[in-house]
């Protein structure tokens, strides 16, 4: 259920008014000479089943909506690996897993020898003169050692409940008997009010720092949670969803019958779901978890809108990695396939961008960093081996010929281009898909000498230094 809709109209338009506006600050020239702020929206484990990107056409996001009218929505954004710190460890150093050895959840950043004592983004905006602060899920935790506290001029750790659930007694309160699928696959509504859930607490907590007067510039950021695991949100929003008229995605239970066996094989979790009839039941628990993260969006844009500060913030909301809801014979992440792959990214900066732009070209969060700094003026670490995107934010039809990498494992990467995904293993296995052909990924094309000079492209986005893993540590795994 992928959506690339690039409305060439409006991206016309775009494109020829991009270059008549400032390069940065605001449309006003006596505003101009302000620093941008950073506002700086992290969603957990959120794929593309929102309003601005089709995934679910039953999806309910009306707040990431409105920034998506406001500013670019990247229609092919991809993360650098497909679990969260690895994702996130990337984004926030600029360098591949590939490099820093960072690949799993369970490799603490601090312990690769390339990343002791590097220099995070929210800690180079500080060391030119912003003032950082972070409040959820930015790093790989929100509070202790992994939240890398370190980076930030200030980090306040999380409060709040989720609420109570019921369930039976050998069965988890999505009714599914104990043990038949991850424990922390579960979902179910609770008791909790909205506004003492830890993602609400988070929202307002970046709402009041945006009503704040600050000294000097701010990189602030938002963590929000959901939709990660477990589903369980405040019952009103299950109550938006009615199971029984919920749309399935479309699965090929012959998925695998041409994918290496290298690959990631059909999970307990899809069968069992199956099994006990729960698959629209876990769609309504995602989709609500959505709708709740997306209100908690709600309370920081409102508060956005309303400061002194909203015409020279740029707004940044990304997800670290999408998410199977069935698709491929799997639920989770953990896979270098599209849905695991992809994710939301929308960018508004006041003076540059232009409402409702859409743009087709292939990026990743690792280009943050570098587009980040290069907007607001601060010298580039040349240490990113990202790449800036502050030339498709001046003009998405700018010519962009990068293909992107996504890393699960050392020696196991996926190359995507506008057109082809390209996966290879570490025992040398492949996979190759067309997108404008198979846009779901069912046909491995991989075999077909036909297509060996399209692998051999390619393949030079591999990288050369592939270095060993980082020992895990107790407090990685999710």
């Amino acid at each position: 259920m992928n959506s690339i809709n690039l409305n060439s109209g409006t991206i016309l338009i775009g494109a020829a008014l991009a270059g008549l506006l400032p390069s940065c600050g605001n449309k006003s020239s006596e505003k101009q000479k302000q620093p941008y702020n950073v506002l700086f929206i992290a969603i957990d484990d959120l794929n593309d089943w929102t309003g601005f990107l089709g995934g679910h056409p039953q999806a309910k996001t009306p707040n990431m909506d409105r920034l998506a009218s406001e500013g670019i929505v990247f229609e092919r954004a991809y993360c650098a690996a497909p679990l969260s710190n690895p994702s996130r460890v990337a984004l926030m150093t600029g360098y591949r897993p590939s490099t820093s050895g960072i690949y799993e959840n369970e490799s603490f950043m601090r312990d690769s020898e390339l990343l002791k004592d590097a220099v995070t983004l929210p800690k180079w905006f500080s060391n030119n003169g912003y003032y950082s602060l972070a409040r959820g899920k930015i790093f790989h935790t929100p509070n202790g050692p992994w939240a890398d506290p370190q980076s930030w001029d200030l980090h306040v750790p999380i409060e709040g409940s989720y609420g109570n659930t019921v369930s039976q007694d050998g069965y988890m309160v999505n009714g599914i008997p104990v043990g038949e699928v991850d424990a922390n696959l579960d979902w179910g509504p609770t008791d909790a009010e909205f506004e003492n859930t830890p993602d609400y607490l988070n929202a307002r907590w970046a709402a009041n720092q945006l009503a704040t007067d600050h000294i000097k510039p701010f990189f602030l950021a938002c963590g929000i949670f959901r939709p990660h695991l477990t589903w369980h949100v405040p019952k009103p929003f299950f109550d938006k969803f009615n199971p029984d008229t919920l749309i399935l995605p479309v699965v090929n239970e012959n998925d695998y019958d041409d994918i290496p066996s290298a690959a990631l094989q059909p999970q307990k979790n899809y069968f069992s779901v199956k099994k006990y009839n729960k698959q629209k039941e876990a769609i309504q628990a995602y989709l609500a978890c959505i709708n709740y993260a997306d209100s908690c969006v709600g309370v920081v844009l409102d508060a956005l809108a309303k400061s002194k500060y909203a015409n020279n913030t740029i707004v940044v909301l990304w997800g670290d990695h999408g998410w199977h809801l069935g698709e491929k014979l799997r639920y989770k992440k953990f896979t270098l396939w599209e849905e695991s792959c992809r994710m939301p990214l929308i960018i508004k900066v006041p003076g540059i961008t232009l409402p409702g732009q859409r743009c087709g070209a292939v990026v990743n969060l690792i280009d943050l960093y570098p587009t980040l700094t290069e907007l607001c003026g601060i010298t580039a670490n040349h240490g990113n081996e990202g790449r800036s995107i502050v030339p498709l934010l001046r003009n998405v039809n700018e010519k962009w010929d990068y293909p992107t990498l996504t890393t699960k494992g050392r020696n196991r990467h996926s190359i995507r281009s506008e057109r082809w995904r390209y996966i290879r293993y570490e025992d040398g296995s492949e996979e190759l898909y067309d997108h404008t052909n198979d846009p779901m990924e069912w046909k491995n094309l991989a075999g077909d000498p036909e297509f060996n000079n399209i692998k051999d492209e390619l393949s030079k986005s591999f990288p050369e230094l592939n270095v060993e893993e980082v020992p895990f540590r107790t407090g990685g795994k999710e």
